[in-house]
């Protein structure tokens, strides 16, 4: 007795229970999410704004936020040329873009639902071919393009676009494709479906999103490239990034044409943006869950 009451005694008391830390409510968490939206688009915003306004308003000091709208700004982008710009960037976009899925859905298919021997060095190359600086292939890319009638020529960006964005598509839609059931192949090979029903009717229905989002980055990056374009293109074969370039003069920046000049350049891509957003999320999101 005398023992287990010494016993007890010697126990340390039990810590007092700690309350829980407060957390930031639903409310604050989301207003501060519209903050950090708010920062993100501002820029956009701005341009839109800087897009309706004359030149002199553009200008003021500080800045004028109540003015007249006026479309002054895009007529005058319109006249200097813009449309056939905006023609080159679309074919050029859309026919690299078909061309990079024609080659890499099957490329992708190889590498992650029929392996074969060499299958990581196979990889390995694609990703390589993204390590070398455009800068120092840019040379060398001028000169076979004079020598085979490709210099200031669309097809010559096709080409390049194609090459530039097949790698990381390949990639891209490996994982997507990895992300198939192989239930689902078994049981449509001992139905007795070839490849090509395979590929096409079982397969792609499943890593559709993730074709979309791979889709749409081609568009993004082809869109937006600029450092080819303006090195192996003029008058005839223009982008719409070479196109804004213009207006950077010696005279200095008109800031009201500029802005209208990359709201119109920007209008296309946000609108395959929003028209695929949900297949765009879906996309990027396909295997993070297991």
């Amino acid at each position: 007795m005398t023992t287990a009451t010494a016993t007890r005694q010697a126990e340390p008391a039990s810590p007092a229970p700690r309350k829980p830390k407060r957390g930031l409510g639903p409310g604050a968490l989301t207003a501060a999410t519209w903050i950090v939206a708010i920062l993100f688009v501002f820029p956009l915003i701005w341009m839109v704004l800087t897009a309706f306004k004359t030149e002199s308003d553009a200008f003021t000091d500080p800045p004028k936020l109540f003015f007249t709208p006026t479309l002054d700004q895009f007529a005058g982008v319109i006249d200097r040329g813009f449309l056939p710009y905006l023609g080159n960037s679309a074919f050029v976009t859309v026919l690299s873009t078909l061309l990079v899925l024609l080659l890499g859905v099957p490329a992708a298919y190889a590498l992650s639902l029929a392996p074969v021997k060499g299958t990581s060095n196979a990889l390995g190359f694609f990703l390589s071919t993204k390590m070398l600086p455009i800068v120092a292939a840019i040379i060398p890319l001028y000169v076979i393009s004079q020598n085979v009638q490709l210099l200031d020529n669309v097809w010559a960006l096709v080409i390049l676009y194609t090459a530039m964005n097949l790698p990381l598509a390949i990639w891209m839609m490996r994982s997507f494709f990895l992300e198939v059931p192989t239930e689902m192949i078994e049981a449509a090979r001992v139905d007795g479906a070839s490849l090509p029903t395979l590929l096409y009717k079982v397969i792609l229905p499943v890593v559709a999103p993730g074709i979309a989002a791979t889709a749409l980055i081609c568009v993004i990056f082809s869109w937006t490239e600029f450092f080819y374009a303006v090195n192996l293109t003029a008058a005839r074969a223009g982008t719409v990034p070479v196109f804004l370039v213009g207006f950077i003069t010696s005279e200095g920046l008109y800031w009201a044409q500029l802005s209208a000049a990359a709201l119109l350049a920007s209008l296309p891509v946000m609108i395959v943006g929003w028209i695929a957003q949900n297949h765009l999320v879906r996309g990027l999101s396909m295997g993070a869950v297991k």
